[in-house]
């Protein structure tokens, strides 16, 4: 009978989680409860303090000030506080709420949603001590064999990347049911084991969309963004219930693809099954346009929204950079500052790029030490990264290398990239060595630096200092990863390597580029085959550019294109 009165709430007590909107008049229902005696009642108490808690998150003072006012207050009442602290700004306090009810000195005990919301309270905090600790507790108490704990603790490890303690919790449960698997998927894509997590998931009896959701997720943030795709295609056709977090993952997915139809086709679905567009949503779409291209279309959503937060002024600004707009995406940043949006460091990588694509060095330069200086953001490897790109585009070589030598911290591999780059561009060949040195001693398998400065030799035609780099690559082990370029045809995605001749219709493909290749001839272009291997016979050098997998990815689009014209 007393479950079901914490269940059946007062009709007094409802109004505080319905109508009551201001703290008066939350003051007035608890004088009326104070006055009638209610809250002598310690189910009646435990009501209202969760009540408070749960549907005004913002007076969670007041509601712990509700709890002391009884003497005997139920493990109920504790809870409620523990949950509604464990999403609140300030988790850490339902640890000293756990505290309190053991100290309490009578029955309540600890229940299950108790460790239940102290493991979401760990899950927050990231804190590792504290989450040995609960767990700890969650087995001195005899609930690990909860499967709301169980999988709240596969969550909680996998949140803090320790994916062997999640695995430890799984394979301790002898029948994991469909909240605990779902757990233990969403702790394996996240981490970026998704092979164990699409072996989890196929086994999974049923699915619901959270499990869905995950392995797209999971797809999409380890860059196997054409499973995504293909576990968005299998989810629609088994009928399952799309939502935002779906639609999010989707479109990271095509962003990554290049795949302009596949979220021009998201983007529909959206507007036919109206669903809300976000600010997170919103976003990912304008992030989505601008990476494929289509940065008017990208801008028109940014200009649509109502409301924005950082992220989206940030992606705004990364795309109009990302596109050759550097002096528009300042103006943008301009426009967000009179709006007293606060920037962050996503915001300044946008800014930083917009002003190299724009070679604008003095302006880059000032709003890389105002990052500091007049927001309080310490710049991070990105940043530096940025700012010799900056000074390496406008062939100002030196001072990138002063740049470089001035950091406060150890300069990366990105930074010395930067260079290396700029080196290649701009045929400084000294530089460049030491450039590529260091890279390789920061990653010693980092094939780009051995390919740029081979290139770079070969642009001088240095071709002894060519063979030497090929010998080194060879003794280390490195090897040179394929070319890949992407296209969509008829919102399919299709992939091609280096010398590609597994597509069904590479034949097609192969009488295409010898038919662009004697119209280039024929109007008089010369293929610039100094990039290619030196040992090759000019005619094998053209031959391999025109087996190049952009050249071959252009191929197929041209007879794809033909056909949808005829």
């Amino acid at each position: 009978m007393s479950h079901f009165r914490c269940v059946a709430k007062h009709p007094t007590i409802s109004l505080v989680g319905s109508s009551c909107t201001s703290l008066r008049q939350i003051n007035q229902v608890h004088t009326q409860l104070l006055i009638t005696g209610l809250l002598d009642d310690p189910f009646l108490h435990a009501q209202f303090v969760a009540s408070i808690a749960l549907k005004h998150p913002n007076l969670l003072d007041y509601s712990t000030r509700a709890l002391d006012q009884n003497p005997n207050p139920t493990v109920f009442a504790f809870n409620s506080l523990i949950r509604a602290h464990s999403k609140s700004p300030n988790p850490q306090k339902s640890f000293q709420l756990y505290n309190r009810l053991l100290k309490s000195g009578h029955d309540p005990y600890p229940d299950n949603y108790t460790f239940t919301f102290l493991v979401r309270t760990c899950s927050q905090l990231l804190d590792c001590e504290a989450s040995r600790a609960v767990h700890a507790c969650v087995m001195k108490r005899g609930f690990e064999t909860d499967p709301h704990v169980q999988s709240g603790l596969i969550y909680m490890y996998a949140e803090m990347g320790l994916l062997g303690c999640a695995r430890k919790v799984f394979d301790g449960i002898t029948q994991p049911d469909l909240v605990t698997l779902t757990a233990m998927v969403t702790a394996c894509a996240k981490s970026g084991h998704v092979g164990f997590a699409r072996g989890l998931f196929d086994s999974m009896p049923e699915k619901d969309p959270v499990a869905w959701n995950a392995m797209i997720s999971g797809y999409a943030q380890c860059g196997q963004s054409r499973e995504a795709l293909d576990m968005f295609n299998l989810m629609q056709m088994e009928g399952v219930r799309i939502n935002e977090v779906t639609l999010v993952s989707v479109l990271s997915a095509c962003s990554h693809l290049g795949a302009l139809d596949h979220g021009r086709w998201a983007h529909a679905y959206i507007g036919r099954k109206k669903i809300t567009v976000t600010v997170t949503l919103g976003t990912a779409l304008i992030d989505m346009y601008a990476k494929c291209g289509d940065v008017n279309k990208a801008m028109e959503i940014f200009w649509g929204m109502r409301e924005k937060n950082v992220y989206t002024w940030s992606s705004a600004m990364g795309g109009l950079a990302m596109n050759g707009l550097g002096h528009e995406c300042l103006e943008l940043f301009a426009l967000m500052k009179q709006e007293r949006v606060l920037p962050n460091e996503v915001t300044f990588v946008s800014i930083l790029r917009g002003c190299s694509v724009a070679g604008l060095v003095e302006e880059g330069r000032m709003h890389f030490y105002s990052m500091r200086k007049e927001f309080g953001l310490e710049p991070l490897f990105e940043h530096y990264g940025c700012m010799v790109d900056l000074y390496g585009r406008v062939g100002r070589l030196n001072e990138a290398l002063d740049f470089i030598n001035k950091m406060p911290v150890k300069p990366h591999a990105g930074a010395w990239g930067a260079l290396l780059n700029a080196c290649r561009i701009h045929k400084n060949t000294k530089l460049g060595e030491l450039a590529s040195r260091k890279i390789v001693e920061l990653e010693s398998k980092n094939h780009g630096a051995y390919v740029l400065l081979s290139n770079i030799y070969a642009d001088s035609k240095n071709w002894d200092r060519v063979s030497n780099v090929r010998q080194m690559m060879k003794a280390k082990g490195v090897r040179k990863l394929p070319g890949c370029s992407i296209i969509e045809v008829n919102g399919e995605v299709h992939e091609f390597v280096v010398r590609d001749k597994s597509h069904p219709r590479y034949g097609e493909i192969e009488a295409k580029l010898e038919e662009i290749s004697k119209r280039l001839k024929s109007s008089g272009y010369v293929a610039n085959t100094f990039p290619v291997l030196f040992d090759l016979e000019e005619e094998e050098k053209e031959d391999a550019l025109c087996q190049h997998s952009e050249r071959i990815a252009i191929a197929f689009g041209l007879i794809s294109l033909k056909e949808e014209r005829s």
